[in-house]
């Protein structure tokens, strides 16, 4: 009977008998930026902003233009600070909870279920995002609306050189390319900010501590969980600065481009928001079609979240409260939120997807070049590539944007166009990629069959949490190893 139980024993899955407590327990750190409507105060700060820059720039000109420009960045400092903090945070939260989710899984068929249809669902709706976004710049055709003297002014102080044409890697050079995905200096690749490769690595780290024995992985995960812990801390305190932010960030752009530029960009600006209430529109016929729940619902449910991602401009800072509402309002069982929502914040970003497809075939139309079928192919495959792996920080579809054009033969420079109005798009497609996490959590939930239901997941993470608080720790190990 004895060598028995011994048997059982040795078969358990090293990943059943160790359990961190959620991501979701550090919501409360956010709770209060959602009361407090952190959203309107942001809005508020854009347009006090974009009235202070009319009054500073050359649209009405009282102001002598050298003063004005040391006022102006005196005044986006905030706005400077906010973005580095919320950047300095984001990789060590990213590999920090990817592991933990991994952690956080019943057991590893599960785990390889979800991992597997997850990929192919992200890639769908990726593809799905920018062939949406190609076809409605191709309609509308915002760069037909751009004066030449709109682009000659906007090119007066661009450095020589930017727009020269990167070459397209040749097909035997593609193995090579995908064989760089796998890192071999993590810490470099930290540096770089090479945010697919730090995933990857998150997730063989993950996946390697979950198959060592639970007392050796134990100190490892509670690292990870008191990092998730310092970097929402920090996010907190980022959070104050946020409508400051935006107010000196808007002042600088609106002082330094005037309303002529703004308005010359209008339908761009127009365009991307209409492809973002259109992905909005395809998320919540599949969250009907599929998951079941009524689109009225899911928006309700996931009003808080998309809030605080426009205010923020950062999904992974809101992960913790993405988690609570999938779990808790949306009925998704933990080991499906628990993976999706840290994985997604970095490799489902639909509405940047969509952003930089429209943003590239605007600024090719600007400087009329004809993007054949050939280049639009291209375009779908180096976003997908770029989009999967960028980081949920503020600004960061402008980097990627950068890295994009010249793929295609587009002049870098043409950013110069539409970096004015990014603050704006930025906080809308943030709201957009949170959206699109729930969504997913809503359908694998509804598609992966798992050995637990919602309710058996739930009572044994409510039990665990108990003994979690009663003992005072944050990873627990199950009673097989007591």
């Amino acid at each position: 009977m004895k060598k028995k139980e011994e048997t059982r024993k040795e078969e358990i899955h090293p990943l059943e008998l160790i359990k961190p407590r959620s991501l979701k327990f550090l919501s409360h750190k956010l709770i209060n930026l959602v009361e407090s409507r952190l959203w309107l105060k942001v809005i508020v700060g854009m347009f006090l902003g974009i009235i202070l820059g009319l009054i500073l720039g050359p649209t009405i000109g009282i102001i002598d233009p050298q003063v004005s420009a040391i006022f102006v960045e005196w005044l986006a400092l905030p706005g400077t600070v906010f973005l580095r903090i919320i950047q300095m945070i984001i990789i060590p939260l990213i590999f920090a909870s990817v592991i933990r989710g991994i952690a956080a899984n019943n057991n590893i068929q599960s785990l390889k279920k979800i991992g597997l249809v997850v990929v192919v669902y992200f890639i769908f709706t990726t593809i799905i995002a920018i062939s949406l976004g190609i076809v409605l710049v191709s309609v509308i055709e915002p760069g037909q609306y751009i004066s030449q003297e709109t682009i000659q002014s906007s090119f007066e102080s661009t450095p020589a050189g930017l727009g020269q044409e990167l070459e397209t890697p040749k097909l035997q050079e593609v193995p090579a390319l995908l064989g760089t995905i796998l890192t071999t200096n993590p810490i470099g690749s930290m540096l770089h900010g090479e945010m697919l490769q730090i995933v990857i690595l998150s997730i063989i780290f993950g996946i390697a501590l979950v198959n060592m024995s639970p007392k050796r992985s134990r100190p490892i995960i509670e690292l990870m969980g008191s990092l998730q812990e310092v970097c929402m801390t920090i996010v907190k305190w980022a959070m104050i600065l946020a409508p400051i932010a935006v107010f000196g960030l808007m002042t600088k752009v609106v002082s330094q481009l005037g309303i002529e530029a703004l308005i010359g960009t209008s339908v761009y600006v127009l365009t991307v928001l209409l492809g973002l209430l259109l992905l909005l529109l395809f998320y919540l016929l599949i969250v009907f079609f599929v998951g079941g729940i009524h689109p009225k619902e899911f928006l309700k449910s996931a009003k808080d979240v998309q809030l605080l991602a426009f205010s923020t401009s950062s999904s992974a800072a809101v992960m913790p409260l993405s988690i609570k509402t999938a779990e808790e309002k949306l009925r998704v069982r933990p080991s499906i939120s628990q993976f999706i929502i840290p994985i997604g914040t970095t490799i489902n970003m639909d509405g940047t997807a969509l952003y930089q497809a429209i943003a590239i075939v605007f600024l090719a139309q600007v400087f009329g070049i004809d993007l054949a079928l050939t280049a639009l192919l291209l375009l779908v495959v180096t976003i997908v590539g770029a989009s999967i792996g960028s980081p949920g920080t503020p600004g960061v579809g402008m980097v990627i944007l950068a890295g994009t054009l010249g793929t295609l033969g587009i002049p870098i420079a043409g950013i110069a166009l539409i970096i004015g109005v990014d603050r704006l798009l930025d906080m809308n497609r943030t709201a957009i990629n949170v959206t699109g996490d729930l969504t997913a959590c809503v359908v694998l939930n509804k598609i992966v069959k798992l050995d637990k239901s919602r309710r058996e997941e739930i009572n044994e993470q409510t039990r665990l949490e108990i003994h979690r608080t009663e003992k005072g720790v944050d990873v627990i190990i199950h009673e097989h190893t007591a």
